[in-house]
């Protein structure tokens, strides 16, 4: 059988993402177990994390496995070996391989050589993972996404291009407002124009939504772009006055780190009426053990 790889929402059937989702809800209730006994994951780190690299680690370790993290400073990663080799000898000494890294051709390559599980731990066209987490969220909140309404404001990100993809697997209506020139890609937008549109006023994008989702305004690599995007994004804060336009029972989320006062006011943040953005980050945890498990069976 095909190394099943996850570096993608669509690289799962809708029902097998469910699957996932409501076995990250089990395992939240029990945590610890041996079902990963012996096993070991590759942790590959080419940009910065805090969620992304506890979730792994904490989580093979609760399962009984261990993990290892490898950084491009401290291996032949970071010195020229061509990705195609390092994925053959990784691949040949462990049992699944997260990276993190900046093109997603990377990832892609990396998992057509590799004779083990590769999951997308976010490059700079997706971040799955954070999708399953989200979906988690709003499923334990909720219930069901599908069918509900959900509304991006922000950058057309790697955050936002899974939503859209999130949009098609999951079947909920997805609004997009950001600034002109900053969409998402123009295929995606294409290939989803049944259930994704996209708009430059938050306030219409807002209206009646179920879920908002913001991220930051400069992504890893956009630091030098910070100070323009600021002026440019201002509109596009999250915060009460914008979620008065949302459904009655509206969820905010926020993948993290958050920039208060910039995409997120602070005060919102905090709202616990509003805000499951600390029970979406523990769902990191949850949901990457579920999609580790559902890889190595």
């Amino acid at each position: 059988m095909a190394t099943r790889h996850f570096l993608s929402l669509l690289d799962f059937s809708p029902t097998e993402l469910q699957t996932v989702i409501q076995r990250a809800i089990e395992l939240k209730k029990k945590p610890i177990n041996q079902n990963f006994n012996g096993k070991v994951l590759s942790m590959v780190f080419e940009k910065a994390s805090t969620r992304t690299r506890i979730s792994f680690e904490a989580g093979m370790a609760q399962m009984g496995g261990s993990a290892i993290f490898l950084s491009p400073r401290d291996t032949q990663l970071g010195r020229g070996e061509p990705i195609e080799d390092s994925a053959r000898v990784i691949s040949s000494m462990t049992d699944i391989v997260m990276i993190r890294t900046f093109a997603h051709e990377t990832i892609e390559t990396f998992a057509e050589y590799s004779s083990v599980p590769v999951i997308n731990a976010l490059t700079d066209a997706l971040h799955p993972c954070q999708l399953l987490a989200d979906m988690q969220t709003f499923y334990e909140q909720r219930g069901s996404i599908q069918g509900k309404k959900v509304t991006w404001v922000g950058d057309g990100n790697n955050m936002c291009q899974s939503y859209i993809n999130a949009a098609k697997q999951f079947d909920f209506e997805l609004s997009i407002a950001c600034p002109k020139g900053f969409e998402p890609d123009a295929a995606m937008l294409t290939a989803n124009s049944d259930r994704v549109t996209v708009l430059d006023d938050p306030q219409t994008a807002v209206a009646n939504a179920d879920l908002v989702v913001t991220d930051v305004w400069a992504s890893m690599g956009q630091e030098d772009q910070q100070g323009k995007r600021l002026s440019q994004f201002a509109p596009y804060q999250v915060n009460h006055k914008l979620m008065e336009a949302a459904a009655k029972n509206a969820l905010f989320m926020h993948c993290l780190p958050a920039h208060r006062g910039e995409e997120v006011s602070a005060k919102l943040l905090e709202d616990s009426q509003y805000s499951v953005v600390w029970d979406e980050a523990e769902n990191r945890l949850h949901a990457q053990k579920a999609l580790m498990e559902f890889l190595l069976s």
